[in-house]
């Protein structure tokens, strides 16, 4: 009974999120799914994407967290829309959380979509929250183990970014394993080793960026 209950939240929460994609579709915009543990650096990666893109795209951020308005905060600093999405403890965003959040925003001023997930490597994952694509970003400071552990995430990922290597030479972090582990769960992937905190190696995330917005643009229907 309990799998079968779970089978129907599923299934209900990618009907929202296909009428969704719909929609942001119709406009063009190119829509992120930004997954990873807590303090895994989300947020800088946002921070730093929108300093580098911000003049040559038009960006919105939607903000879940479990509560406070912190991360929002950060990301209006930087004048572009943003929306705060609170789970009061819930540990994901889904579709239908997605869906009212998209009516605070001007769909029609838009190129990209960053909506960054709760931190969670476990049920992120499962729930399609409208996205074109997840990108998953895996600290140093969490080891190098956790691919394997929480291979879902990865599994699905575009893109990860892994961050925080100004750190590495402080850490017992195996890179090559790391590299490797995530290369085997999903070869499609595009990976980048990079610095949120001083914009080193992110230069990938940024022209990975660009060409699917691009992309996104040129299929709008």
């Amino acid at each position: 009974m309990e799998i079968q209950v779970m089978a129907n939240v599923l299934d209900r929460n990618d009907q929202i999120a296909a009428e969704i994609n719909a929609r942001i579709s119709s406009y063009g915009i190119f829509t992120v799914n930004l997954l990873g543990s807590p303090g895994s650096g989300k947020t800088s990666l946002l921070e730093q994407t929108i300093k580098a893109l911000n003049k040559e795209l038009r960006i919105a951020v939607i903000e879940g967290d479990l509560f406070t308005s912190k991360d929002a905060d950060r990301i209006a600093c930087y004048q572009v829309p943003v929306v705060q999405i609170n789970t009061s403890g819930g540990c994901h965003l889904d579709a239908s959380m997605v869906k009212g959040a998209l009516d605070k925003l001007d769909l029609s001023a838009l190129d990209l979509l960053i909506i960054e997930n709760v931190g969670n490597l476990v049920c992120t994952a499962e729930f399609n929250v409208g996205e074109d694509a997840k990108a998953t970003v895996l600290s140093v400071t969490e080891g190098e183990d956790k691919p394997l552990k929480y291979p879902l995430i990865f599994k699905q990922s575009r893109i990860v970014v892994l961050n925080k290597i100004d750190l590495l030479s402080y850490t017992g972090f195996n890179m090559e394993a790391a590299i490797e582990d995530l290369s085997c769960l999903n070869p499609q992937s595009v990976l980048v080793a990079a610095s949120c905190r001083n914009g080193d190696g992110l230069e990938v995330w940024y022209d990975w960026l660009r060409g699917q917005v691009a992309s996104k643009k040129g299929s709008k229907p």
